[in-house]
């Protein structure tokens, strides 16, 4: 009898657990791809705006604020990086950039239940803003847009990256 509650115990478990197992897979996030990581900072790159002003107190390709330098460079490299070192080398600025886009996207693709395009545009309005929402009219919607359509053209042909 004892061995017989056991089996059943056992065999009750597998069918149990093979039963909650699509469920849990559907539950899981996805994370973003390397290549999808690399069409999104391209595309940052691309719709960043040009103030036209040599000295705007942005840097790089990206147009970064040095405040916002200090904390992604601390995160991303573990050290604070100048944002003459960040202007002046553009694999170094690539990397924070990647390092951020990366961690930012996987928390859109998670508040997104992995809709990619919601959470690029989650992305672009947080790089532009500070907030993931709130991109829906007048100037941030249109850098949204914009984000968005590079993230497309980059996505669609990723071998075309230009830097």
């Amino acid at each position: 009898m004892r061995d017989y509650l056991l089996r059943s115990l056992l065999v009750s478990g597998v069918v149990i657990g093979c039963g909650f197992s699509p469920l849990y897979a559907q539950a899981q996030q996805q994370q973003p791809t390397d290549v999808q990581v690399a069409a999104l900072v391209e595309a940052l790159r691309q719709a960043a705006p040009q103030t036209g002003k040599a000295n705007d107190g942005l840097y790089s390709a990206w147009q970064v604020k040095p405040e916002t330098l200090k904390g992604w460079s601390k995160y991303c490299l573990k050290k604070e990086v100048t944002p003459t070192q960040f202007d002046n080398n553009p694999a170094l600025a690539r990397e924070v950039v990647s390092c951020i886009t990366r961690r930012e996207l996987n928390n859109q693709f998670s508040a997104t239940r992995n809709n990619e395009t919601a959470s690029v545009r989650g992305v672009a309005c947080w790089w532009m803003t500070g907030a993931y929402t709130g991109c829906n009219t007048g100037f941030t919607a249109a850098y949204v847009q914009k984000v968005i359509g590079f993230y497309q053209q980059q996505r669609a042909n990723p071998s075309g990256r230009s830097r």
